[in-house]
């Protein structure tokens, strides 16, 4: 009779702690969990969340299109502003050229880097604009023969013969502009205005 209650009294047991398991189970894990990868650049879940939100509000705005280049000038600062205009190429060995771009932090473009790193948009390449854009204006650039993709570059530095609605993208070398030419209808938004 003592073995008979004892494997009576271990099956009660066994399927008890079944049981529990099948409750934990059903209810499931409520905890909320919070990823991040590195403590200096914090990415939870919720940050990603706030980032694509105001991301897909930012696509939602429709940047004001400028047919003059006052439009552009007057409504930069304050909405984003798109324009079609002319581009052309320029390397740092150019005639009158420095090799140092004319905006700060007059980074030297001798040995071929044309890009710059902006903190907030990344490794972006340098453009030469009009002097009433002001320097650390994100652009970005379409509808380019010689890029199928949209090119983000930064307004760094100055030309003489750069207005209007005339950007003028940084080569490694002046050679290399000859194959671009004049590049026209040329789609460029004002993704940021200045520093």
């Amino acid at each position: 009779m003592k073995s008979f209650l004892s494997v009576l009294k271990n099956r009660i047991l066994f399927l008890g702690f079944i049981g529990l398991l099948l409750v934990v189970i059903a209810t499931g894990n409520q905890r909320e969990t919070i990823v991040t990868d590195n403590i200096n650049r914090t990415k939870s879940l919720e940050a990603i969340h706030i980032v694509t939100k105001y991301n897909n509000l930012l696509d939602q705005v429709k940047p004001v299109f400028a047919n003059t280049f006052e439009e552009v000038i007057e409504n930069g600062p304050n909405n984003p502003v798109s324009f079609v205009g002319t581009m052309t190429g320029y390397g740092p060995d150019c005639v009158g050229c420095g090799g140092r771009t004319g905006c700060p932090p007059r980074q030297d473009v001798r040995n071929g880097n044309i890009y710059y790193e902006d903190p907030d948009y990344g490794k972006i390449r340098i453009i030469a604009t009009d002097a009433d854009i002001p320097c650390g204006t994100v652009m970005k650039i379409s509808n380019l023969t010689f890029s199928s993709e949209p090119i983000l570059a930064i307004a760094l530095d100055r030309g003489g013969a750069i207005q209007g609605k005339i950007v003028d993208l940084l080569f490694a070398s002046e050679a290399e502009t000859k194959s671009i030419g004049r590049q026209y209808n040329v789609h460029f938004e004002i993704v940021r205005w200045g520093w």
